[in-house]
């Protein structure tokens, strides 16, 4: 017995195809809208700001009491010359000038505390997770920052935000003081400076979605990052 062939299947199966390459197609391009708009966003965020990172040589407490010693030494001293820092390239520049002395802050904090290890104080752009600091969220991605690895860095870690110095205000108001929110406003979009504001009840749903969008693709290209490390390590 023949089978007869099902009329109009050769057609149904080429629409379906045409259908799954539009969506395939759309969800590429949008993917790639989002990706783009997320860099965008990171860089603006990067271009204006210099973060802060220490690293605690082990999670011991002494360790840890080690490492915000060196916390305060270093806020203490970029506070005391928080007024000749009237941009992010004058901060830069002062940081970039005095790696040397940051480390001498920094061991000699530990030289006080009576432990033999050293401090590295490094400048450059290092991945950072989503940090709210009250009043602004900050969502991941690649920052310019200062890195202090103390010892063997392998503690947990304190993260800041060195310029504009909301390191320096009081943490129990957690709050950026008017003036260097002011300087970061005029720095930065109406839009990025909505996603980085922090949610509050009055927030619109889309500004939380696009900090979403730009927390998602910057952790997936830190993700991507660390992996690809690994595996040239490994090899």
């Amino acid at each position: 017995m023949k089978t007869e062939p099902v009329l109009g299947y050769p057609a149904n199966n080429d629409k379906l195809n045409k259908i799954t390459a539009a969506v395939v197609f759309s969800a590429v391009f949008i993917m790639l809208v989002f990706s783009i708009y997320a860099e965008k966003v990171n860089r603006s965020l990067s271009g204006n700001m210099i973060r802060l990172h220490i690293v605690a040589n082990s999670d011991s407490k002494a360790d840890q009491d080690i490492k915000y010693l060196i916390r305060d030494e270093i806020v203490n001293h970029m506070t005391s010359i928080a007024d000749q820092l009237k941009s992010k390239e004058d901060a830069k520049a002062y940081i970039k000038n005095n790696i040397e002395k940051l480390e001498n802050i920094a061991n000699k904090a530990i030289a006080h505390s009576g432990s033999a290890y050293t401090a590295e104080v490094s400048y450059g752009k290092y991945p950072f997770p989503s940090k709210r600091y009250n009043n602004i969220i900050l969502p991941a991605g690649y920052y310019d920052s200062v890195k202090i690895d103390i010892g063997k860095a392998e503690g947990q870690n304190w993260w800041c935000v060195m310029f504009p110095p909301l390191c320096f205000v009081d943490e129990t108001k957690g709050e950026m003081d008017q003036e260097y929110f002011d300087m970061l406003k005029n720095e930065l979009s109406e839009d990025e400076m909505s996603i980085i504001m922090a949610a509050s009840g009055s927030e619109e749903i889309p500004v939380e979605i696009r900090f979403k969008i730009v927390e998602l693709f910057q952790q997936s290209k830190i993700k991507l990052a660390n992996l690809f490390r690994g595996i040239i390590r490994f090899n």
